[in-house]
């Protein structure tokens, strides 16, 4: 009787109980109650009372279990047994006894009672199991673990009763299990992390004294979580590709599964098992995060007073898993970089477009970007497993692109690509990734920030709610280009205006009437041309009536374009950064060898000792030919494999078309395709020029004595190849021969002084008015920029001053009265010439005078003047000697000067 009061009393502590007994009755009756427990601290001892022996229990318990019979068994408990209050239950049954005891009836009774006492047991712990499932349904794991540890510690109390004790073995059982929907409900944790969701898990965990091992299990979890994620990701496209629903893709091992991934699919795949893995490395941060938080605030509670022995546990676990998930950082990164490396190397990238390509290394970019905020790394993993592919990807690229240059620059016919005055390279859908980084010499994690603003993680950014990787399958050239304009003007406009105010001033004297800019600068961008400016401008430019819009052709864009193609693979891939650099240099090389070979190559150049083509020129040219052109020496059957391996590294020679004609004289010999060609070879220049910033940043330090030699032996020897193919027009731009024949039949031994010139001086200056007539005629199809037009004149008159000395040297006679006609007929030549260009001083003035002022030295002075003056040529000097001083000296002092002129060893200027 008293095992049956005292599970009552359990009965009632456990759940809400009322003020009437009926209440507490009631309560048992129901399935399922929703009110929270209470505390079972106040359960008072109950007094040691007879234990029911284990048979008779069994026994009962045995017994069908019919939920009506026993319902009625608990509603027939009478109502004293429901009360909290304290009395005598043994004296209660002991009065309710009869005066006269029958056997029978009592043992009737007696199994009565007990059947009413498992009846209430087995309702005590069904109510437990029913109210359990509640909790951890509303994810309530501290209160299903609060109500089953609270039961234990009521039931322990009861521990000598044996239903008690099988209570307490069900309430372990349900502990276990609650344990086990805390582990699923924790796994959960690793790919969409839920604030309010953890932190009940956290104080189910705590409750339970098993942080730590809460943590050991959340790292297998994110473990587990990056495998299934990605194989789930790979196997979802594989089997979309497969187009059936064969479940063979299941069985394969991930790194088999990645082997079928289409070349279609192989971008979306990649975007999305990226997308997936940043979800998981997302909850892990905030995993952290929270931890970081509760960290702070434990010890801001600790501080403020606390069992000393409670808080140095506390300190142990919460150091434990600070270590733990630090050292979990490194660990669930090298497990992500292992899985993307995996797909990486399961499909040949080879067969992919450029595009293509470069959209995989921006998304491995943007991966290993979350690597180094994730946990510091450098992701060598994944740069390792891509490298090698990028190299043999970008080797197989380039030497297509090599050949395709080729080819544009055989089919170039040096036409002139009209492109905006304002044109700039970072218009270009190309390089549009360096309008991001506009300080390439400095990492933005040291570039200092503003006050206003402070670069911000990827984890930061989308800690609420996106991802990194969405962006792109949408940044695709959304913008268009706007650099083409019509016929080098800004507008149809603007042309007409240009000529119409050009044509109509008939004011300005006839020699002023060229198209020049400012001499200064070499720069004209203006809107039209005005009568001031037209009578202000200089004689040497041929640029006014044109906008100052870079020259350049479309092979020229299209070696733009594709400099940027290898910057955007270098800015993304880093380690390779010196093959791509010595690539774009190959690229530079073969345009300037070209030009060089088109337009600049001429044996005669370099044997008139002008030194035309600097020993830097020559050395680069040399270089080029040997280390990038194919001579075309037929294949030798016997060579050596790596001879045939470097043969396929270089590209033939390429020929200038057809169609580009530099022979005829009325076009001033192809300027206009020499000027387009030299001068986009300039600016090509100069866009290497602006790049070197950024090139120099990316590039390995060892390395970078190769950057800093090209620049300086090979880009800025472009603007030197104006002067030898320059100097070919200026050649034959003049008749200089006809003039020689003038010379030659000029009397020179004249015994009276001449007032009037000679007339091969008009003949040459109407050359020269010739030669200016047609480079303003070229100007007006092809802008002449100012350094190009002074280059052309100065060439010009320097051929034309040489000359000039050429042909005082041929004089056999030559009287005092013959050589002041030199002088006036070099001094008209000197005050027309200036009349049409503004060069000063005139090139090679002195040349002359000096030479016709040695006509007046003495035989002394000759020999001393011949040893100063190697500038001359042997028979230039040898003239001087014998019509000078040839009619003054005797033979022995004529011999002795001709000696003189022929021991020295002149070096030609």
């Amino acid at each position: 009787m008293v095992v049956l009061s005292d599970l009552l009393i359990l009965c009632g502590r456990v759940y809400p109980r009322g003020s009437d007994m009926q209440k507490i009755k009631s309560l048992m009756t129901r399935q399922g109650l929703k009110s929270p427990p209470e505390s079972l601290s106040d359960l008072g001892a109950i007094e040691s009372l007879r234990v029911p022996g284990k048979e008779e229990f069994r026994e009962l318990r045995e017994q069908p279990s019919d939920p009506q019979a026993e319902q009625e068994l608990i509603n027939s408990i009478e109502q004293v047994y429901f009360s909290t209050d304290s009395f005598d239950i043994v004296r209660y049954e002991l009065e309710k006894l009869p005066p006269v005891l029958n056997l029978q009836e009592l043992e009737e009774y007696r199994d009565k009672l007990k059947q009413q006492q498992a009846a209430v047991s087995k309702k005590v712990a069904d109510l437990i199991l029913e109210k359990q499932p509640a909790y951890v349904k509303e994810e309530d794991y501290p209160g299903a673990i609060q109500l089953c540890l609270e039961c234990q510690k009521a039931a322990s109390t009861f521990k000598h009763y044996s239903c008690i004790s099988e209570l307490n073995s069900k309430l372990q059982d349900t502990l276990e299990q609650i344990e086990e929907q805390l582990d699923v409900a924790l796994s959960k944790i690793c790919k969409n992390f839920d604030i309010n969701h953890y932190t009940k898990v956290q104080q189910a965990y705590r409750l339970l004294g098993k942080t730590q091992t809460a943590m050991d299990q959340l790292h297998m979890h994110f473990t587990q979580a990056i495998h299934n994620t990605v194989f789930q990701v790979v196997l979802g496209y594989v089997e979309l590709c497969a187009g059936n629903t064969d479940t063979k893709f299941q069985k394969l091992q991930y790194k088999d599964l990645c082997t079928h991934v289409t070349p279609d699919s192989y971008i979306p795949c990649l975007a999305d098992l990226c997308k997936a893995l940043w979800e998981v490395m997302l909850s892990y941060y905030r995993t952290m995060e929270w931890h970081e938080k509760h960290d702070n605030e434990d010890t801001t509670s600790a501080s403020e007073g606390s069992n000393m022995m409670g808080t140095e546990e506390t300190n142990f676990d919460r150091g434990y898993i600070k270590k733990k998930l630090e050292h979990g950082l490194t660990r669930i990164w090298q497990d992500v970089q292992l899985k993307v490396k995996t797909y990486l190397l399961g499909t040949d990238l080879s067969i992919f477009k450029y595009d293509d390509f470069i959209f995989v290394l921006d998304i491995i970019s943007r991966l290993m970007q979350v690597g180094e905020e994730f946990c510091g790394s450098k992701s060598e993993v994944l740069q390792d497993s891509i490298r090698k592919q990028s190299v043999n990807y970008f080797k197989n690229y380039h030497r297509t692109r090599l050949d395709e240059l080729r080819m544009f620059l055989e089919n170039e016919t040096w036409e002139l690509c009209p492109v905006k005055s304002n044109f700039s390279i970072l218009q270009l859908h190309e390089f549009k990734f360096m309008e991001q980084s506009r300080s390439p010499s400095v990492s933005p994690s040291k570039q200092p920030s503003s006050t206003s603003s402070k670069t911000v993680t990827l984890f930061e950014q989308y800690c609420s709610g996106g991802n990194p990787f969405e962006i792109q399958a949408n940044h695709k050239d959304e913008e268009t280009e706007d650099v083409l304009a019509s016929n080098g003007y800004e507008s149809d406009e603007q042309e007409k205006s240009a000529y119409q105010e050009y044509d109509s001033d008939s004011d300005v004297p006839e020699e002023l009437k060229r198209d020049y800019v400012d001499e200064q600068t070499g720069d004209a961008p203006v809107k039209s041309v005005s009568r001031e400016t037209l009578k202000s401008r200089k004689k040497s430019d041929y640029s006014l009536n044109k906008v100052n819009a870079p020259i350049l052709t479309n092979t020229t864009l299209n070696v733009i374009r594709l400099v940027g193609k290898y910057m955007q693979m270098m800015n993304i891939l880093k380690p390779i950064a010196f093959d791509v650099i010595h690539f774009m240099s190959q690229l530079f090389d073969y345009y300037l060898y070209a030009i060089y070979t088109f337009f600049g190559r001429n044996d005669s150049l370099e044997s008139t000792g002008l030194g035309l083509s600097s020993s830097r020129l020559r050395t680069t040219l040399n270089r080029i030919q040997e280390s990038l052109i194919d001579m075309e020496v037929s294949a030798d059957p016997t060579a050596t494999l790596t001879a045939a391996e470097e043969r396929k590294e270089k590209v033939p020679s390429p020929h200038l078309s057809h169609l580009v004609v530099l022979t005829s004289g009325d076009t001033l010999y192809g300027l206009a395709e020499r000027v387009v060609a030299t001068e986009s070879l300039v600016f090509l220049a100069e866009q290497f020029e602006f790049l070197q910033p950024h090139l120099d940043a990316v590039m390995p330090a060892v390395k970078k004595p190769f950057l800093q030699q090209f620049y300086s032996q090979t880009v800025s020897t472009a603007s030197e190849l104006r002067k030898p193919i320059y100097w070919i027009v200026a050649g034959k731009a003049i008749d200089y021969e006809q003039m020689l024949l003038l010379m030659a039949n000029v009397k020179w031994d004249v015994k009276e002084i001449m007032s009037q010139h000679n007339i091969y001086v008009d003949a040459l200056l109407k050359e020269f008015e010739q030669f200016n007539m047609r480079l303003n005629e070229v100007s007006k199809k092809v802008r002449i920029p100012l350094p190009v037009s002074n280059i052309l004149w100065e060439h010009c008159i320097r051929l034309a001053n040489r000359t000039i000395v050429e042909g005082y040297a041929n004089v056999k006679k030559c009287s005092n009265e013959g050589r002041a006609l030199m002088q006036l007929d070099f001094q008209q030549f000197l005050m027309k010439l200036e009349k049409l260009t503004d060069i000063r001083p005139i090139p090679d003035k002195e040349f002359v005078e000096t030479y016709i002022k040695a006509y007046y030295l003495t035989e002394n002075d000759m020999e001393r003047w011949i040893k100063e003056h190697r500038e001359y040529s042997t028979k230039q000097l040898i003239n001087l000697v014998n019509v000078c001083l040839g009619s003054h000296i005797n033979k022995k002092a004529r011999q002795k000067l001709l000696s003189a002129v022929d021991d020295i060893d002149r070096p030609k200027r």
